[in-house]
């Protein structure tokens, strides 16, 4: 097989670039230029979207991109830190786990009630924020060291209701 058939188009492809050919021939010298010109800009255009714009973005980006990604570095450190010292610290007794998730449960008043059952603890919410929510969570975790096995809360209008199942004393 020789290079000129294997490299021959079908015969449409062809006859249409034939005619393509025949009438470039008899465009004017202004109307190729013209047409040269439209060609450039569009190849230019195609070459800015495909090739240079996406570069252009991800230079532009990256910085800030970086930047929040040492964030959340920093984020995942400081909560690697805080795993390591709460593995780390002594375990309590039921007793003491009971008595911390009582002192922090009294700061919630009338909004929450905690009953405590073995070694699980049960706290039940009627309109506690979610600030309240996230500090409770946290004094539970490292100053009971609790450990939330279930949680079923809904957000209402005055604040998350429903309840948490915590796991208290040396086992959690």
């Amino acid at each position: 097989m020789s290079a000129a058939s294997r490299l021959a188009l079908p015969a449409p492809v062809t006859a249409q670039w034939g005619a393509l050919r025949e009438r470039w021939r008899t465009l004017g010298t202004r109307d190729r230029r013209l047409a040269l010109l439209a060609m450039a800009v569009i190849g230019a255009f195609l070459v800015w979207t495909v090739a240079i714009q996406p570069a252009w973005r991800m230079l532009r980006d990256a910085p800030v991109q970086r930047d929040l990604l040492d964030l959340q570095l920093q984020e995942m450190r400081t909560l690697a830190t805080e795993a390591q010292q709460l593995r780390n610290a002594p375990a309590l007794s039921a007793e003491q786990s009971a008595a911390a998730l009582r002192a922090a449960s009294e700061r919630l008043g009338a909004k929450a009630r905690l009953s405590l059952q073995g070694d699980r603890a049960v706290l039940t919410l009627n309109g506690v924020s979610s600030a309240q929510l996230r500090e409770w969570l946290t004094e539970a975790r490292s100053g009971a060291r609790a450990r939330p096995v279930e949680a079923q809360l809904s957000r209402g209008a005055q604040g998350f209701n429903g309840s948490v199942v915590l796991t208290i004393g040396a086992g959690s």
